[in-house]
This record gives C-alpha cells, sequence and structure tokens, in this order.
C-alpha cells in the first residue's frame, strides 16, 4: 500500500536524498546554475549542490516525494541528454547507461539488500536498473554509496522503490554525512620555483615554498644538464644573475628539472594511500594493456596496485606507496584520468 502511495506521488511525506556527483558528471547539473534553477522551478524540489574545489560533489535532494522523483527524472535524462551528444562525436556504438550514485546511511543499507539479498534482487528484476551497494563506508562517515545505473525510467521507479526503503526503515542512532575532501594540489619543485598542477601545465606557485627553496638552491649552482633553451613556451635563463620569467611548464618538461634541496633528507620515507575508484572509471585509468596506469607510475614515481575485482562490489582498491610528493602527484594524475 504504501509503495503504490509512494510510486503515484500521492504520499506527502518530506524526504531528503543525497546524491553524490565525481568532476565531469556534475557538469551538467551544476551548470551555469541555469540547469539547477530550471530543476528547481519544474520540481518544486530544493536542490542544493556542496561548495569547494573538490573532485565530489553532494547534491541534496529535499521534498515531498512526488517533487523529489520529478527533480531526478529531470537529472536523470539530463545525463541520458549528454551521453546521447558525447556519443555524436565518438565511435562508440553502445550507448552507456545512465549512472546515478546515491549516498544512504550504512544503517539503512541492511533493508536495502534484504535478507540473503532479496529486497536488493526484487528491485532489480522489478525495475531493470542495476543496483550495487558499496560494502565500505565513504571515508570519514557512516554512510555508503548506492550505484543506480540503467535507463532514465529505471532509475526514475528504482529511487521510488528505494525511497520505499527508506521511510519503511529510518536511520538507526546518529549519521555522520560523507563530506567529500577538497582536492590537494600537488606542489613541484623545479629550478628554484614550486609549482602547482593546472590541467596540463604547471603554474608558478606564489606562496612562501619557493621562497624555501630558492634560500636552499643558493649553494648549489642550477643548470639544466646539456639544456640551454628548454624546448616549452616562455624563456627560462640559465645564466647566472638573470631574472627567471614566470611561466607555465607543460608537465613533460618537468622531469628536466630535478629537484636539489641540500640541507634537507632527499628521501622522505614512504607511507601508503588508498583509494576507492568505481568500477566503470578503472578501464581510462588502466589504459590500453596498462599503458597510463605506467604513465602515472613513471611521472609520480610511485608504486601503484590496482586490486582484483570482487564479486558484488562496484568499487575497485587503489593501493599508492611512495613519499607524500609522489603520493600527491599519483592521486593527482588519477583524478585528471
Amino acid at each position: 500500500e504504501m509503495e503504490s502511495k509512494v510510486s503515484e506521488g500521492g504520499l506527502n511525506v518530506t524526504l531528503t536524498i543525497r546524491l553524490l556527483m565525481h568532476g565531469k558528471v556534475r557538469a551538467p547539473t551544476a551548470g551555469k546554475g541555469e540547469t539547477v534553477k530550471k530543476m528547481r522551478e519544474e520540481s518544486g524540489a530544493r536542490i542544493n549542490i556542496s561548495e569547494g574545489n573538490c573532485p565530489e560533489r553532494i547534491v541534496t535532494i529535499t521534498g515531498p516525494t512526488d517533487a523529489i522523483f520529478k527533480a531526478f527524472a529531470m537529472i536523470a535524462y539530463k545525463f541520458e541528454e549528454d551521453i546521447t551528444n558525447s556519443m555524436s562525436n565518438s565511435t562508440a556504438t553502445s550507448k552507456p547507461p545512465v549512472t546515478l550514485r546515491l549516498v544512504v546511511p550504512a544503517s539503512q543499507c541492511g533493508s536495502l539488500i534484504g535478507k540473503g539479498g532479496s529486497k536488493i534482487k526484487e528491485i532489480r528484476e522489478s525495475t531493470g536498473a542495476q543496483v550495487q551497494v558499496a560494502g565500505d563506508m565513504l571515508p570519514n562517515s557512516t554512510e555508503r554509496a548506492v550505484t543506480i545505473s540503467g535507463t532514465p525510467d529505471a532509475i526514475i521507479q528504482c529511487v521510488k522503490q528505494i525511497c520505499v526503503v527508506m521511510l519503511e526503515s529510518p536511520p538507526k542512532g546518529a549519521t555522520i554525512p560523507y563530506r567529500p575532501k577538497p582536492a590537494s594540489t600537488p606542489v613541484i619543485f623545479a629550478g628554484g620555483q614550486a609549482y602547482t598542477i593546472q590541467g596540463q601545465y604547471a603554474i608558478p606557485h606564489p606562496d612562501q615554498l619557493t621562497k624555501l627553496h630558492q634560500l636552499a638552491m643558493q649553494q648549489t649552482p642550477f643548470t639544466p644538464l646539456g639544456q640551454t633553451t628548454p624546448a616549452f613556451p616562455g624563456t627560462l635563463d640559465s645564466v647566472a644573475g638573470k631574472q627567471r620569467s614566470s611561466i607555465a611548464l607543460p608537465l613533460p618538461a618537468l622531469t628536466m628539472f630535478p629537484c636539489i634541496c641540500p640541507g634537507l633528507d632527499a628521501s622522505p620515507p614512504a607511507s601508503t594511500h588508498e583509494l576507492t575508484i568505481p568500477n566503470d572509471l578503472i578501464g581510462c585509468i588502466i589504459g590500453r594493456q596498462g599503458t597510463k596506469i605506467n604513465e602515472i607510475r613513471q611521472m609520480s614515481g610511485a608504486q601503484i596496485k590496482i586490486a582484483n575485482a570482487t564479486e558484488g562490489s562496484s568499487e575497485r582498491q587503489i593501493t599508492i606507496t611512495g613519499t607524500p610528493a609522489n603520493i600527491s602527484l599519483a592521486q593527482y594524475l588519477i583524478n585528471a584520468r
């Protein structure tokens, strides 16, 4: 009875559903605010997007159940439209499904899975959508990611059924919400200057790190080996006493400028960092026959291990080992892929 009421949008209960969106995927809803404004007006739901320089954003949708379903329908159809548009420029023949990631309190996930997986199986079969509940909680939270894939219509039906479960089984105890961490930009020292990475270029870093590095460099004359005019935009004078120009170095050029820091330990202790990556994105990180992951290993100097896929999990574990700088750069390059 509750399910039929919810499906018809007649159950006037206020619900909050949280969506997790990644880098490029968030663009359709973030846009210049026009798309979101239209969705708010047409659905009647409150839609908020988390702020901050993060590779992920949380989209919070609050309102009566019918408003939430309208908002989800608009998001799902917008994503499908973007997939169709991107395919017009590609050689791909099969159309990928629309994929959304909900963020659900872990205490409600048991009800969503059901005894022996019965509930999630029922949702998959009745809606035609693929539904996967992450085994682990999202970092520093008591929430889990629930990934839904399929046609927009299948996704809408699936969200309706998930809402029923969430209404029937409220969260137990306090929930620590997942908050995406800001993207940490690695800092690279090259030729007496600190650089941060932006896209394909390293941009001079304007803070104290450069001054500290230059102080250390004063005792060691710096000349690029066998290199007088490096082949990249701008000029970098290697003649002592001349003012260096502030330029953007393409990333490969950085390998020509080793970091020489007298008095500093040249090899900080190695540490390990773990990342979880959705299964559907792992291919673009590995690349054809491992070309991309080998490139990332080479550029970052870090050891990178990708765990084998585990049954029932929608994510893969990546373990990065190296100095903090190696790890930071490897993380950046993986996010950029």
